[in-house]
């Protein structure tokens, strides 16, 4: 739009009613949201562009394709833009990328986000995985100061096995009526192997570590892989009463 007709345009904004308002910032916040992705991918990927290709770090703008800027690389001639060689590779729809990440923020389930973004449940469940799989990642290096650590557990699952390595779980019935029990449940009571450990630890500043250490209850050997290598050494580990900490702490020089 020219000049002259987007200020005559946007001089009539303020004669609009409230309904009329809402109308317009509804059509406007898919392009807001576009324009913030672009910044953001451009802020982050700026500082170390480099030809996905050959590596080599001097390219020149090449045009513009799919909202993104591409570049040429002057070693190779290869074009690319700033999300070719990621999971974000060929994603449609990227001015819903925020709110996406606000309905993960929310523990929204695919339909849900689907339904409330509108797109495809397909969609959001390709976004999900592409997402998630940066996720792992971002992992601090250190853990500092004072750091709470606890374990959690889940029903473990071979979900997608071709080939199982014990009796599938016997599913539907009466059992399928019940929220509790609808995944399933372990043959044996309380912690044993058929149940996975996922170990938690995040110091006070929220930085976050975590790790699934195996199934069954947890031991000195899986902290000391997963936990050690993330805690400074001297940092103040505060945890409940699980007997498998204390062991831990004395042979490495934790306070605990």
């Amino acid at each position: 739009m020219k000049a002259p007709n987007f200020e005559k345009l946007f001089a009539q904004l303020a004669l609009l009613n409230q309904p009329q308002r809402q109308q317009v910032l509804a059509a406007l916040h898919p392009a807001a949201g576009l324009d913030r992705v672009v910044a953001l991918i451009d802020e982050i990927r700026s500082k170390g562009r480099r030809c996905p290709d050959c590596g080599y770090e001097r390219c020149h703008r090449h045009g513009h394709a799919n909202d993104l800027q591409r570049f040429r690389c002057c070693a190779c001639g290869r074009t690319f833009n700033d999300l070719t060689g990621t999971p974000l590779a060929r994603l449609r729809h990227k001015g819903k990328w925020l709110d996406y990440l606000d309905t993960i923020v929310d523990s929204r389930t695919v339909r849900s986000a689907a339904k409330r973004l509108g797109v495809h449940p397909n969609t959001t469940f390709r976004w999900r995985h592409r997402f998630l799989d940066r996720v792992k990642d971002d992992r601090p290096e250190r853990l500092l100061g004072i750091v709470e650590a606890d374990e959690t557990f889940l029903l473990e699952s071979q979900k997608g096995s071709r080939k199982l390595d014990r009796k599938p779980r016997k599913r539907g019935g009466r059992a399928a009526l019940q929220p509790r029990k609808r995944g399933g449940r372990a043959a044996l009571r309380g912690i044993s192997h058929h149940l996975d450990c996922i170990l938690v630890a995040r110091d006070r500043s929220g930085q976050t570590i975590d790790a699934i250490t195996g199934r069954g209850a947890l031991k000195v050997a899986q902290l000391v892989k997963h936990l050690l290598p993330k805690l400074d050494p001297q940092a103040l580990l505060v945890t409940d009463a699980n007997a498998v900490y204390p062991p831990f702490a004395r042979a490495h020089g934790i306070a605990h």
